[in-house]
């Protein structure tokens, strides 16, 4: 028995800091990341980008996407907080690893990262799609622009890329403006307009085509200029975080360290903007930056402390909550001027813009609306590029009672007035007659 004791014990001292170490909203960091590769040379080949990761406190854990013995949890408990797909061509995950498994990882709130490739599989574009894209179903087709193209040595097939298309948000891509192109080999993905979690951070230019560059065009292309994203992100409801991309080359050394001229352009830079790029991006996807909390929602009577247990019509309350924007090292306090707040029965019988005092705290004041019912404070908070704040308190609003009404009306004063005279007129009438019999 007491060995048996024993061996309880050292699993739990081995398991626990796998199983202790998840993401937590309230403190997003020391964060662990499984990356699954094709090939362990990716290792070395992308290694500046693994690095930006490990410098900022990741832990990553490489495996081969076919490894037998790979899982994403174990007892019921997720291992990592994020997971990097860089295996563009595997066929079949080893392990307990398959798209469910991936679906249900991002369900649980962590993040993902996606690289296909010219080689993708039917395995990665159907991650892909699960992700709210769709890459062109032509196995052999590459993003081609004739003039949108990086400038080389050789004139090639135009299928290297040179983009300065971005999404314009200083919390996705950081307020340091990205001077360089970025260096794009690869596919292409559509993203439905229907789909409003899902953005384009970098897109092909009006002049770009998806197609077989060793083929001519025989019909159109299905996907051609703006409509084609090289590297779209996603913002899950439950606020998990995605990027999906169709070239896994544009987060090697090699694209980082290249110079970069944009055909058509003079200017030529000595290294690409793949790397401000992509370390920018991976900042706001690892939610260390845009990431909200919200703290001490508190509602009162005006002049009052305790939060009551309900309201009375036509009270005056005062609400006030704390918002703060995780800095990537600490919690600092958000400022904005469009958060609001919705007094709501059915349909908001108030609405609040929330004043805000610049260091975290916003509150407003109203009078509770003249019916009674089950109202609750509700704050629906969605921006661009930040977490959602959905912050709901159920209240009951009770109608006066019998004893609180005012004993006169004010605005029947007068129609007071003209009873009260003519009851003294009948009483000086009944009075007179009375005494003159």
């Amino acid at each position: 028995m007491g060995k048996l004791w024993l061996i309880c014990i050292a699993s739990i001292s081995i398991l626990l800091p796998f199983l202790c170490n998840a993401f937590s909203p309230e403190t997003p960091t020391d964060r662990r990341v499984l990356v699954l590769l094709d090939d362990f040379a990716i290792m070395s080949s992308h290694s500046l980008y693994f690095n930006a990761l490990k410098s900022r406190g990741f832990d990553l854990e490489f495996k081969l996407a076919d490894d037998p013995k790979i899982a994403l949890q174990r007892y019921g408990q997720y291992l990592y907080d994020a997971l990097i797909l860089f295996c563009p061509s595997v066929e079949r995950f080893g392990g307990s690893i398959d798209v469910a498994a991936i679906v249900n990882f991002v369900d649980s709130g962590h993040d993902l990262i996606v690289a296909a490739d010219v080689n993708a599989s039917d395995l990665i574009r159907e991650v892909g799609t699960e992700c709210g894209v769709d890459f062109d179903e032509d196995p052999s087709a590459m993003v081609i622009d004739h003039i949108g193209y990086a400038v080389s040595g050789t004139e090639g097939d135009h299928t290297l890329i040179a983009s300065d298309d971005f999404i314009k948000s200083d919390v996705i891509l950081g307020a340091k403006k990205i001077e360089a192109p970025i260096l794009f080999r690869g596919i292409g993905h559509a993203v439905s307009p229907a789909n409003s979690l899902v953005l384009k951070v970098l897109s092909a230019s009006p002049s770009a085509y998806s197609a077989n560059p060793k083929s001519k065009l025989s019909t159109p292309p299905p996907l051609t200029g703006s409509a084609i994203s090289l590297v779209s992100i996603v913002q899950a409801r439950n606020n998990a975080r995605l990027l999906i991309t169709g070239s896994l080359s544009m987060f090697s050394n090699r694209f980082f360290r290249s110079g970069v001229q944009k055909a058509g352009s003079q200017t030529k830079h000595g290294k690409s903007g793949n790397e401000q790029f992509l370390t920018e991006i991976s900042k706001w996807i690892f939610h260390e930056r845009g990431h909200l909390k919200a703290i001490n929602v508190k509602h009162h009577r005006v002049g009052e402390t305790d939060e009551p247990a309900l309201y009375r019509i036509n009270d005056e309350l005062e609400y006030s909550v704390e918002i703060y924007e995780w800095s990537g090292t600490s919690w600092e306090p958000y400022v904005a001027n469009d958060v609001q707040l919705q007094f709501y029965m059915m349909s908001p019988y108030v609405l609040k813009t929330l004043s805000s005092d610049k260091k975290g705290l916003y509150s407003t004041s109203f009078k509770v609306p003249d019916v009674y019912g089950v109202f609750q404070f509700k704050v629906e908070h969605q921006k661009l590029g930040y977490t959602s704040l959905s912050l709901s308190k159920q209240i009951p609003v009770r109608p006066y009672r019998h004893n609180e009404y005012e004993r006169f009306i004010p605005a029947a004063y007068p129609y007071y007035g003209a009873a009260f005279s003519m009851m003294a007129g009948f009483f000086i009438f009944s009075f007179v007659h009375l005494y003159s019999k």
